[in-house]
Order: structure tokens, then C-alpha cells, then sequence
């Protein structure tokens, strides 16, 4: 949800850096586009409504400039056209800024009691014409941010260029991500580490009401009281994200067929033997967890709630992040709070963990990306090894954090003594023997496909199941919803006949997973129910069913319930791309939606 590109350079031009560390943001979500940089001391602002590309053709070419700062927006305040997008400039003020300034309004009249007059419908301009005026008023860089920071509610990465100084770049720093690269004779800022992974793996990281001021040669950092504070020099140890997608047509399906190596990487180090699993955190002192996630990490984690109440007897509550800060949490020492997020940022989930830290309770995390906001934040973090989802809808991160969870429930269980050692060894082989089980539901294309063409030109989908099926059905729901935009609904089987079934008329699709051998046959008779009414039913089971009133039925391996939700899930993520590539949608980028949600 929105990036941010900075760069100062001694000899370089920077448009290049600034457009390459737009598209590398891109994945992040965004409906505008835009920059700004100083040539022949005359600030340029280009912007555009839609993608970099479109930015990229406006600008004027052989443009050269050595200080720039560049923005994708995700729109908060004000419809989607060029007037909303950044950069905003005010006075001598120019930022790009990713957040939300939640008491804008109040200030806008205020600023236009002194005065001000606003173009655009943005809260961001606002931050603009707020640090013009008291800019304007102390004639101190130094105090406007102060006096700035005191004034604001909300969150903000803030980047700006200040009108008679061509050399610096200045950042402020509040519940929204900001780094600044450090390179040789240029220096650099971005929202996230891989828009500049092309030019340096150095960075520092700024916390909370910290602000910065960066030449080419140069990187300040100081506190809100405008004490220069000593930052660790980080390095960037992963790999950078590539942008060639090979053979595949859209990143999503790339990453799909990813899965069978990033569920195994991320499991690895925990499934060769019972000595292994155990070096997970031991969870037997809690007698409850909470597990707080937003979207497609919350249904990961109700596949963790099944797996943690069935097989370690271990009470487990699932919470949407946006609601967990504002509710009773009923916290106490042996309760463990589990936060999952994909990209670390999530600007919900950040929240609710500061909440529980601020009452000093145990924290866990299973986060993707190393340092960021949510994992420098907790006390354990445990990483999935999924590298860089481009596509916006998740679907290798997703299972990823599915076969995390369950190994730490397979853990817990075993310690709590509610499983045998020999099922725990026969889990652990049907993980390193998971590509045999995952590469033949992924190469059931065709029966994917012809799914597809039956069901792109409807207008409501609906998906049951129960227990852990359910789970995956609301995450087969939430993807085809991302992507190909057709309405969906993700019922508790049992629940059809309690209203949701007034809705089934003829040739409704309804798909389901019955994957429980204890609970199949009550979702066998929901099934009948709906198809008694007209609906076309597509079932995924691992059962031997021969019936001809089903229109599809997809059969997987039966492995344990420790797996399973992995293999269930695939029918779910590619009948969900086949659908949308057949409406012609674009499959990467759902319109709007945003990979790293970062304003609450």
C-alpha cells in the first residue's frame, strides 16, 4: 500500500533509480503515480492517474536531475486522478507520504484560517501546507519537523524536498515503514527494503517520531527533540525480489506453482527428526493462544486454531486484528499472543501488538519479511521462507504460514503428550515428502480450467464446509473475490439451511471441501441439499466418491490434517486465476487492493 522512493546523488542522474524503485513497489498496490526532482534549480513534478509506465512516458525525456523523491498511492482521501496523487507541494514544501493524518481536517481549516488554499482532496497536502506554515514561522528545518510531529495525528512516512536547498532530502517517521539506503556518494529512501536492494543492501531503519536529514554524503538521523541519535548499519541479507516471471504468464500462477519449495524451505529446519520439531518455541505453559492476523493470514490462522484444539488440547481464539485493539482481550501471563502477517507492515496487526506489549505479555510472530516493523516489535518471531510475493492476492505466504503453524501445533502436541511419536515421525515424513503429494494438484490444470469456463460468467459463487474445511473455504471465497471480482460467500455448511440456502437457485455454483472422515457425510448432505435445489456442486475430497449429481469432483492424497489444508487449498488458488483470466482481470494487481496494508 503506497511506496516511497528518495534518492541524492553526487553525479547520477536519479530518475532512473526513482522509476526503477517505483516498479520494483509495485507489487505493494497502488492507482497513481508520481515525482518530483530539481533540474537547473527548478522544481519538476510529474504525476499520472494509473501505473509507473504511464509516469514514465510523461516525463520529459533526457531529463537529468541529482535529487529526487517518487510515490505510488494507494487513494485514502480523494478519488483517483492526477490532483490526488504525489507529490504535494505547498509553499516550499514538496513530500510524498504514505499513511494517514487523522485530525487533517481540523487542520485544514486552520490552515486556511491563515490564508491556505488546497487543491486537491488529499489529507497529504494538508501535512504539506502544515510544515509550509511553520516553516515559514521559524525558519528552522529542525523546528517545523518538531512542531509538526507534536501537531499530527495519524501515521506518516513522510519524504520531502524543501524549496532553495538542492541537496537534501528530509524524512519523518511515524507507524508507517521508512528506511534510507546508504550507497557511495548517494544515498537513498525508500518504504521497503527492495526498492533499493539494485543499488545497496545497507540501510537504517527509522522507529517512531524519528526524522532525517540525507545529502549525498551524508545521513542524519535525530529524535523528536532534535537530539542526533547512533543507528545501527543494517545489512539486507535476503536475495532481491526478481521481476522475471519465466514462463508464467502472471506472478500469481508463478508463485502458486512455487509452493511445494517455499512450504519446504520453511519447514526444513524442523522436520528431519522429533529433536528438530523441538526446537520450536515450547507453547505448553499457555493455556490459551490468541492468534491476531488480518484477511488471508487470519484464515491461516483458524487452520491453526483446528490443529491446536484437536491435536494439543490447547484452547485457541482466532481475532481480526482491526477489532482485537478495540475490544477486552482478557489477557493474562498464560495467555500467548501469535501475530501473523506476511509482510510485517500490516498497519492492524502492528497496532494490536503494541497493545499487548504495552501490558508486557507474551508475544510470537510468523512474519515473512526479517526487520520489519512487526518483527523487530515481538519478543519470538519465526519466519516463513516465501521471499517476495509479488502478486497482491497471497498464496505461497499463505501456505507457508499454514505449514509453520501446524509444525508448532505438531510441537505442542507432542510435548503435551496428546500425540505418539510414531504419527509424529509419519507427519514429519509426509513433509519432506510433500513435493509428491503438492506437484499432482498442481498439474491438474485442465480440470482447473474447464471449472473456470463454467463458472466466469456468474454472478454469485458460494463455499462451504466444516471445521477446518470451512477455513478453506472462506479463503477459496477471499481469492476468487480478489481477483476476478465475482461475488462469493464463504457459509459454514451447517448454517445453509439456517437462511443462506433461500439463495441457492438454478445452476448457483457451490463448491466445498470435505476432508474430515468424522464430518464428511454431514457435508455429503448439505452438498445433496443445495443440489436437490439446482446448484452445481464441485467438491475437492480425498474420499472415493462416485456420484454423478456433483458436477466436478477433485481428489487429492489423503495425508494427515497437518497437510492436507495445503493440498485443499490449490484447487481453491487456481480455479480462482483461471477464472479471472478468463474475465480478463489484471491478475497481479485486483483493482483496489494494496500487498502491504499500512494504514489502518
Amino acid at each position: 500500500m503506497c511506496g516511497i522512493v528518495g534518492t541524492v546523488s553526487d553525479k547520477n542522474n536519479i530518475i532512473p533509480i526513482l522509476l526503477d524503485g517505483l516498479k520494483t513497489l509495485e507489487y505493494r498496490g497502488y492507482d497513481s503515480a508520481g515525482l518530483s526532482y530539481l533540474k537547473d534549480g527548478n522544481l519538476i513534478i510529474n504525476k499520472v492517474e494509473g501505473r509507473v509506465k504511464a509516469l514514465e512516458q510523461k516525463i520529459e525525456k533526457n531529463s537529468i536531475s541529482h535529487i529526487g523523491i517518487a510515490h505510488t498511492r494507494w487513494a485514502t482521501h480523494g478519488k483517483v486522478n492526477e490532483i490526488n496523487a504525489h507529490p504535494h507541494q505547498v509553499g516550499k514544501i514538496t513530500i510524498v507520504h504514505n499513511g494517514i493524518i487523522e485530525n487533517y481536517n481540523k487542520l485544514k481549516h486552520k490552515l486556511k484560517d491563515k490564508g491556505y488554499n488546497f487543491k486537491s482532496e488529499s489529507d497529504t497536502e494538508i501535512a504539506a501546507g502544515l510544515l509550509d506554515y511553520y516553516f515559514k514561522k521559524y525558519e528552522n528545518i529542525d523546528k517545523t519537523i518538531q512542531k509538526f510531529m507534536k501537531k499530527v495525528d495519524g501515521s506518516y512516512a513522510i519524504c520531502m524536498l524543501l524549496e532553495n536547498d538542492p541537496n537534501t532530502i528530509y524524512v519523518i517517521k511515524k507507524d508507517s515503514p521508512l528506511i534510507i539506503g546508504q550507497g557511495k556518494n548517494e544515498n537513498y529512501i525508500a518504504s521497503d527494503v527492495p526498492a533499493i536492494l539494485k543499488y545497496t543492501k545497507n540501510y537504517y531503519i527509522l522507529e517512531d517520531y524519528e526524522y532525517g536529514k540525507i545529502t549525498k554524503n551524508n545521513i542524519k538521523i535525530y529524535d523528536k527533540e532534535g537530539n542526533i541519535l547512533k543507528k545501527q548499519l543494517k545489512e539486507y541479507k535476503g536475495s532481491s525480489a526478481t521481476s522475471d516471471k519465466g514462463t508464467y504468464e502472471h506472478y500469481m500462477l508463478k508463485e502458486i506453482f512455487e509452493q511445494n519449495t517455499t512450504i519446504r524451505k520453511t519447514v526444513n529446519p524442523y522436520i528431519n527428526s522429533i529433536n528438530d520439531l523441538l526446537t520450536l518455541p515450547d507453547l505448553t505453559k499457555y493455556e490459551r493462544i490468541d492468534i491476531i492476523a488480518c484477511g488471508t493470514a487470519m484464515h491461516a490462522g483458524l487452520i491453526a486454531k483446528y490443529l491446536f484444539e484437536q491435536y494439543s488440547n490447547t484452547k485457541c481464539e482466532v481475532f481480526l486484528a482491526s477489532e482485537y485493539r478495540y475490544q477486552n482481550n482478557f489477557l493474562n501471563n498464560k495467555v500467548l499472543s501469535i501475530f501473523i502477517s506476511q509482510s510485517g507492515e500490516t498497519a492492524d496487526t502492528l497496532a494490536a501488538l503494541k497493545k499487548v506489549k504495552e501490558k508486557n505479555y507474551d508475544t510470537l510472530g510468523i512474519v515473512n519479511v526479517k526487520e520489519s516493523s512487526i518483527a523487530r516489535t515481538l519478543d519470538k518471531v519465526l519466519y516463513t521462507e516465501a521471499g517476495t510475493e509479488i502478486a497482491v492476492a497471497s498464496t505461497k505466504a499463505y501456505t507457508a504460514q499454514i505449514a509453520l503453524l501446524s509444525v508448532l501445533a505438531l510441537s505442542t502436541a507432542y510435548r503435551k503428550k496428546q500425540i505418539k511419536e510414531e504419527k509424529v515421525n509419519k507427519i514429519l515424513e509426509e513433509f519432506r515428502s510433500i513435493n509428491q503429494t503438492i506437484i499432482p494438484v498442481l498439474e491438474n490444470i485442465k480440470t482447473y480450467e474447464n471449472i473456470a469456463k463454467e463458472i466466469y460468467q456468474k454472478n454469485d459463487i458460494f463455499y462451504i464446509g466444516r471445521g477446518l474445511d470451512y477455513a478453506l473455504a472462506m479463503e477459496g471465497s477471499l481469492k476468487l473475490k480478489e481477483i476476478s471480482y465475482i461475488h462469493s460467500e464463504a457459509y459454514a455448511a451447517g448454517e445453509l439451511k439456517h437462511g443462506t440456502i433461500s439463495l441457492i437457485t438454478k445452476d448457483t455454483p457451490v463448491f466445498a471441501s470435505a476432508t474430515n472422515k468424522i464430518i464428511n457425510s454431514k457435508t455429503i448432505s448439505n452438498l445433496k441439499e443445495v443440489i436437490s435445489r439446482g446448484a452445481k456442486c464441485y467438491l475437492i475430497t480425498d474420499k472415493d466418491i462416485e456420484d454423478e449429481n456433483f458436477k466436478q469432483i477433485i481428489k487429492i492424497k489423503k495425508v494427515s490434517m497437518f497437510l492436507k489444508p495445503i493440498l485443499t487449498i490449490i484447487p481453491y488458488q487456481l480455479i480462482a486465476y483461471y477464472t479471472a483470466k478468463l474475465k480478463g482481470c489484471d491478475i497481479d494487481k485486483p483493482r483496489n487492493l494494496a500487498k502491504s496494508v499500512t494504514v489502518e
